[in-house]
């Protein structure tokens, strides 16, 4: 059985923690030492430790932890770990927490629910949370034209049934995606992902009839040396090549996109590629799947990210900040595809569980009262412009800040000439920042991206305190 830093060394995910630990050791006892008020232990703290070691002898490594702390509580955008210490959250579970912890209406809501009921399973006998979940989801999706909504567990499932219904709709098999994309870990799901290690190494055969193609990266454009002024459109040449040269385009079911690459790096497609996307399923009658699974209910400032190109699509899946924590994924789509499938093929047993769908109506309850479309675009302006600060004063090797409302992360390299990816820096800001208090993630194809995934209502005190160690953290390993 491994260690939980021998996990960390093996995953390409992690930054290498052995060295990381003393680097940082080594920066704390220097002169400019800081200290947060709300770290009561050494990170991990000795509750922490015990834990991870019942842990790897309960827990497969192949189930790894991004950060070596176990979680107590957690309110707002705080959380607190089992030895006492709380952290400013800027990982929000992935995405999961666009309303923050432990939402009040959430949790009256969920406590109200599982006095009433807890399951009969939607496709045995229904129940009218789910319709009335499925309405207002209708309502929010882009798309002047009538639309029906399914609930399944998670985004993985949402993508999987989407293509479904695309491959019933259409009578065709191919389905086309990207590089950079993330689209779950089921079998179609990591087919359709374009990241070998960890998600797909070891794991195939894979599904067939998948095709990918290069994706729009202006900081490392596929076809020209510098896209730094942004995306110049070059790259939408390679789905016109695919159709002559790889896959007959009247033979694609879907073409799924994210409108935000998520875990490719937080890589946002132009407004004008979406709308090529569109023209071109138009003109070959394939299905426009946008993925929002975690860019959907506001993080990029508006409640869909697609809705910044005004492009409308096929097909919509959701989960993560769906149900503020709960597992629920969803996927919406025009009712003439969607009403296609014949009764009984589509269903899961647990989707749209009565205590998610409870949590859902709650988040959107949320969403309208707190103004979080406001308060997302708030909070990005002053992350990207935190982060645009930083990037100036390390342009050596802050090579690119990018994103979308308060989806935002800054790509590290080596140096700004050659751009090559410094996952071992990457690695270094992560655990200065958990060091002082602050839980952050990294992303993209090399490991370098740092992203930030902070609740939307995260109040301005804690923003400023998140923002300020993650500058000290960048500035510690400069």
């Amino acid at each position: 059985m491994c260690s939980y830093r021998e996990q960390l060394l093996s995953d390409p995910e992690q930054p290498p923690i052995t060295d990381i630990l003393e680097s940082v050791k080594q920066t704390r006892r220097g002169a400019a030492m800081l200290e947060s008020k709300r770290i009561k232990t050494e990170i991990p703290g000795p509750k922490s430790k015990a834990l991870m070691e019942r842990r790897k002898a309960a827990t497969p490594p192949g189930v790894m932890n991004a950060l070596p702390i176990f979680a107590s509580e957690a309110h707002g955008a705080l959380l607190t770990d089992v030895d006492g210490n709380t952290f400013v959250d800027f990982t929000g579970g992935i995405g999961v927490l666009n309303v923050g912890h432990t939402d009040a209406r959430l949790v009256e809501k969920v406590k109200e629910q599982v006095e009433r009921l807890t399951h009969t399973c939607f496709a045995v006998i229904p129940y009218e949370p789910y319709i009335e979940l499925a309405e207002k989801i209708n309502a929010l999706v882009p798309g002047d034209f009538e639309k029906r909504t399914m609930f399944v567990n998670s985004g993985a499932e949402a993508v999987e049934n989407a293509v479904k219904i695309a491959r019933y709709h259409t009578g065709r098999n191919g389905i086309m995606v990207f590089e950079n994309a993330f689209h779950g870990r089921t079998l179609l799901g990591m087919t359709m992902t374009s990241k070998v290690n960890p998600y797909k190494k070891g794991f195939g055969p894979f599904a067939t009839e998948v095709y990918r193609v290069p994706a729009p990266y202006p900081y490392r454009c596929p076809t020209r040396q510098d896209c730094s002024g942004g995306c110049q459109g070059d790259c939408f040449n390679f789905v016109e090549r695919a159709f002559t040269g790889v896959v007959d385009p009247g033979s694609l079911a879907a073409i799924v996109v994210e409108p935000v690459s998520g875990e490719g790096g937080f890589l946002p497609f132009p407004d004008f590629y979406l709308e090529r996307l569109r023209e071109v399923c138009d003109e070959h009658g394939i299905v426009l799947v946008v993925d929002e699974v975690q860019t959907g209910f506001g993080r990029t400032g508006k409640m869909f990210a697609i809705e910044h190109s005004g492009v409308i699509p096929d097909i919509v899946t959701t989960a993560k900040s769906m149900a503020g924590g709960l597992p629920l994924g969803a996927v919406t789509g025009r009712a003439d595809i969607m009403d296609t499938v014949h009764p009984g093929g589509l269903g899961t047993t647990y989707g749209g569980n009565p205590l998610a769908l409870a949590a859902g109506l709650a988040v959107l309850e949320t969403f309208e009262e707190d103004d979080l479309l406001v308060k997302a675009n708030e909070v990005g302006e002053r992350v990207m412009g935190a982060m645009r600060d930083l990037q100036e004063k390390h342009p050596d090797f802050i090579g690119d800040v990018r994103g979308s409302g308060p989806m935002a992360a800054m790509e590290l390299v080596q140096d700004a000439a050659s751009k090559t990816p410094d996952k071992e820096r990457t690695g270094r800001i992560v655990e200065a920042a958990l060091q002082e208090g602050l839980l952050l993630l990294t992303a993209g194809q090399y490991g370098n991206v740092i992203r930030v995934l902070m609740p939307l209502n995260i109040t301005g005190d804690q923003l400023d305190e998140g923002l300020s160690i993650m500058a000290r953290a960048v500035d510690s390993v400069a």
